[in-house]
């Protein structure tokens, strides 16, 4: 459900998760607001996927920076399907029991974009595993940051100081079906999607942001 910029959140502290294809710039914003709630005096915890937990780290480096024989997509997605049902139990629901705003880099939605409009399972089998893994737990909102492939590629270029993952390797289709299935999830999923503009400057990007937070100024 796309909302407009004017959107704000009924419910606060939220759980609002951060997606878009790799090099959009979610991280910068997820970065950006975190700051801004602090300062705002608002309880804060930042966390990602894969790797938000102990054992995440540890799958983080199997699905990023596995250097073996391919990985059946299967198995990929049994294992970030493990990822996050640990994420949601240790850390994600806890931070929302506790009242604290919980901000997280990418959820479900990039394993029903990457696995299934990338890979081409099978979303029954998508939606089966984040099913099991999440137990109803969804963001208040979604910020999804729109961004061409082409784009995305000359910022990923330009990076200094971090080596690609192993999807930041995917020839440029693979990027442009995981572009249009992001956009695809904010069209027809009931959570709140805020799309925004990924070549507006991080702080246009920040400000609609914060004021779908209710933040203001």
């Amino acid at each position: 459900m796309i909302v407009t910029p004017s959107f704000t959140l009924s419910r606060k502290p939220a759980f609002i998760a951060f997606e878009g294809i790799n090099g959009c710039g979610k991280t910068t914003l997820h970065r950006g607001l975190s700051a801004k709630l602090s300062t705002a005096g608002e309880q804060v915890i930042d966390t990602r996927e894969p790797g938000g937990t102990p054992l995440g780290q540890e799958l983080r480096k199997l699905l990023l920076n596995w250097q073996g024989e391919p990985k059946s997509p299967r198995a990929e997605l049994l294992l970030f399907a493990a990822d996050r049902a640990e994420h949601v139990d240790k850390v994600i629901r806890p931070g929302i029991n506790s009242g604290s705003w919980v901000l997280c880099d990418r959820f479900l939605y990039s394993t029903i974009t990457f696995q299934g409009h990338g890979r081409g399972l099978d979303r029954a089998w998508i939606d089966q595993a984040n099913n099991l893994a999440v137990q109803g737990t969804l963001p208040d909102l979604v910020v999804l940051l729109d961004l061409s492939p082409e784009e995305a590629f000359k910022r990923i270029a330009s990076r200094t100081g971090s080596d690609p993952d192993s999807f930041e390797h995917e020839q440029l289709d693979f990027h442009t079906r995981i572009r249009n299935g992001f956009l695809e999830c904010a069209n027809d999923l009931p959570v709140p999607f805020l799309v925004l503009d990924a070549t507006k400057t991080p702080e246009e990007l920040l400000e609609i942001t914060a004021l779908a937070c209710g933040l203001m100024g």
